[in-house]
């Protein structure tokens, strides 16, 4: 079986954010915020993990719920995705 990967960039991202969680009053998302962590932007654990449902939707990608909590910023976040994380077996 092939394995696709997947690309989601910073720009898919704040969509998605913008789209599950709103955006908050101040936050410029379109600007440098790939190293600016997720809380500073206005978006907790339970946004991220309505974004990552909707990823997982979106790109058929596994993500294990544990492994976002330790993606802090747009950067990790999208590296997590990027790797082409599988579901467990």
């Amino acid at each position: 079986m092939p394995i696709t990967t997947t690309h989601v960039t910073l720009t898919d991202l704040t969509r998605m954010l913008r789209e599950s969680a709103g955006e908050e009053e101040g936050v410029d998302l379109d600007g440098d915020v790939i190293d600016t962590p997720f809380i500073e932007l206005g978006y907790d654990s339970l946004a991220l993990l309505q974004v990552i449902g909707e990823i997982q939707r979106e790109y058929g990608v596994e993500i294990p719920d544990d492994a976002v909590v330790d993606a802090e910023t747009p950067r990790a976040l999208l590296d997590l995705i990027n790797a082409g994380t599988a579901p467990a077996a």
